[in-house]
This record gives C-alpha cells, structure tokens and sequence, in this order.
C-alpha cells in the first residue's frame, strides 16, 4: 500500500508577476539553472511539481507547464504527492490563490485508492480545499448514455 495522492492543478496567473515569483513558480517546475529565491537551505522545502514522466503509482504521466499566454500565465500540473508534503503543498497553494485570476474548480487531490477526490476551489483570492462525499456524489450520479 503506498499513501501517494494525484495532485492536479490548472490556473490562470497575471501577466504582471515579478521575477521572483517567476523564478519560485520555475523553481517549483524543476527548470534547471533556477534556485528558490528564499528557502534554497531548508531542507523541508523542495520543489513540488518537477517530476516528470510515467506516474509511479497512479497511472498516466506526470508533468508540469508554465506559459505565457493571452491571458497571461498559465500553470498545469499533474503530480503525486506524499501527505509528508501537505503542509509544504498547502503553503504553495495560498500563494497560488493569492495570485490566481481563475475562479471556480482549479484541480483536486485524490488518495490512490479513492474514486473521488477533493475540489481545489479559487474564489475572491484563495484556494479552498473542499472534501465530496460518498453518499452525495452517488445520489447525483447519472448514467452515462
């Protein structure tokens, strides 16, 4: 049995970000040449989405984009997670939402073994994490047809 969890993410940030909230959010990617501006000695902070390739343990691939765009900057992610990391994930994603223009659903975090994850919601600048439950998503259920 392994504690991993699928972590995705999909949001739009501001054209106007500084060069150093740029260079965290790459430093969080992985992009070589980049050192965390603040905490690059604690041993307790690491990058969180710069694994890439065949996902271990929850199928599919893992990745991780940042873009520039029209919009201005667009982040996806997709990365399993240890809950040793949570804390670290939850630090990240109140600095995401205190930035982020997307508002409604902005990805979710499910356990391996769940069928149903929880909602990460954007709305008036922060990201919320919001549970489903079991007995309410089976009443909603339609069949596919």
């Amino acid at each position: 049995m392994s504690d991993l969890y699928e972590l995705q993410l999909s949001l739009d940030l501001p054209s106007d970000l500084s060069n150093d909230e740029l260079k965290s959010l790459r430093w969080h990617l992985g992009a070589e040449g980049h050192e965390h501006p603040d905490e690059q000695d604690d041993p307790n902070n690491w990058p969180l989405f710069c694994y890439r390739g065949p996902a271990t343990r929850i199928g599919g691939i893992l990745t991780g984009d940042l873009h520039h765009g029209p919009r201005g900057w667009s982040l996806t992610v997709r990365q399993e997670v240890h809950p040793d990391g949570f804390s670290h994930l939850d630090s990240l994603l109140t600095w995401l939402g205190a930035r982020t223009t997307t508002l409604g659903t902005v990805g979710y975090l499910r356990f391996l073994e769940d069928h149903l994850p929880d909602l990460f919601i954007a709305d008036a600048r922060l990201i919320t994490r919001v549970t489903v439950k079991q007995q309410q998503a089976e009443a909603t259920l339609l069949p596919y047809e």
